[in-house]
């Protein structure tokens, strides 16, 4: 896969603040350790913008969606009191069922709305917050840990995992180099995911899904039920969304309802901007290479901005550098020729 100039001016970027960091005296194994963390639990959310942009329906502005389906998924395991990965992989079952509900309703609305996705899908995904915040005051869970200590209706805006599964990941497998952690359990599963969806790809169903994004025109001609094919993307891209926020939130520590979910789309997509994504078609490649620059940057930025500047003024220049190198990718992108 071809590296283009822009990710090469990033990169160069990006190794600018690692030769700044080590001058700073930064402990750079303790910087090392949390790259490795940072990359893969939000990678699993960045992997989830891959089968909707290939199959033509455009970004997903509606990631919260999966997001939600994921936060559901994490409740169920809660109140039934499962913990370690007992607890965790029934999250993820009860994410994947909510998933594909929710991502068949998501993908009939966005075929109403064909050229206009993006658009349509960032106002369902937001939209579905505020109903979603209702759902959290009213639903039916009893466990005292989740719900408000007042009242004891309603479930609290953060909820730990530490009795249940909280770093069931992380702590899986760690191996020490020297004075780095490599969570290795944590990029195994990374890993597998990622496969899963280069395996589905590079099937008949996978290569039949990119083609109606590459030439929807010719599929219709083809016989091939575009509607179908652009909600199987959607569902697909739904599930990963759902099994990724669990992934972030294991690693985390908490569960963040209500609002949180909105917080998570652009940093998505921006990532797989930054990785080279021309548009309508997205690889693992560009997954992958877009979570290490945006996440790394976004890790490096605040320490060597406290130590060069005045601390009040880190989070400024970390979002004015972060959005700066987002605005970039986007103007430097390569549009793909027709």
């Amino acid at each position: 896969m071809k590296i283009k100039k822009p990710q090469i001016i990033i990169s160069g970027f990006l190794l600018l603040l690692i030769i700044i960091a080590y001058k700073l005296n930064m402990d750079m194994s303790e910087l090392i350790s949390r790259s490795f963390v940072k990359f893969v639990m939000n990678g699993v959310l960045v992997l989830a913008m891959i089968p909707m942009i290939n199959a033509g329906v455009g970004m997903n502005f509606g990631l919260p969606i999966g997001i939600i389906a994921g936060l559901i998924g994490m409740c169920v395991s809660i109140q039934f009191r499962l913990n370690g990965f007992v607890g965790f992989f029934m999250a993820i079952l009860v994410a994947i069922l909510v998933a594909i509900v929710f991502g068949i309703i998501y993908g009939k609305i966005l075929n109403h709305v064909k050229g206009k996705e993006d658009i349509a899908a960032m106002f369902i995904g937001f939209a579905f917050i505020p109903i979603m915040n209702f759902f959290w005051t009213v639903a039916p869970f009893s466990n005292r840990e989740m719900l408000y200590p007042i009242g004891g209706k309603g479930l609290r805006p953060k909820i730990s995992l530490d009795n249940y599964f909280g770093r069931v990941l992380n702590d899986l497998w760690v191996v020490k180099v020297k004075n780095v952690e490599i969570p290795i359990g944590l990029i195994i599963f990374y890993a597998a995911i990622a496969t899963l969806i280069y395996l589905y790809f590079n099937s008949r169903k996978g290569k039949l899904m990119e083609s109606v994004g590459e030439n929807e025109i010719f599929c219709t001609l083809s016989g091939v039920d575009i509607d179908k094919t652009r909600i199987k993307a959607v569902v697909i891209s739904t599930i990963i969304a759902g099994i990724g926020i669990i992934v972030y939130a294991q690693s985390y520590g908490f569960v963040e309802l209500y609002n949180s979910p909105s917080s998570f789309t652009f940093p998505a997509i921006s990532s797989i901007l930054i990785g080279g994504c021309i548009g309508k078609k997205a690889t693992l490649f560009h997954a992958i290479l877009g979570t290490f620059l945006y996440q790394s940057i976004y890790l490096l930025s605040t320490p060597i901005a406290n130590q060069l500047l005045v601390p009040e003024m880190a989070e400024i220049i970390r979002m004015i550098i972060t959005n700066g190198i987002i605005l970039y990718a986007f103007l430097k992108q390569e549009r793909r020729k027709v």
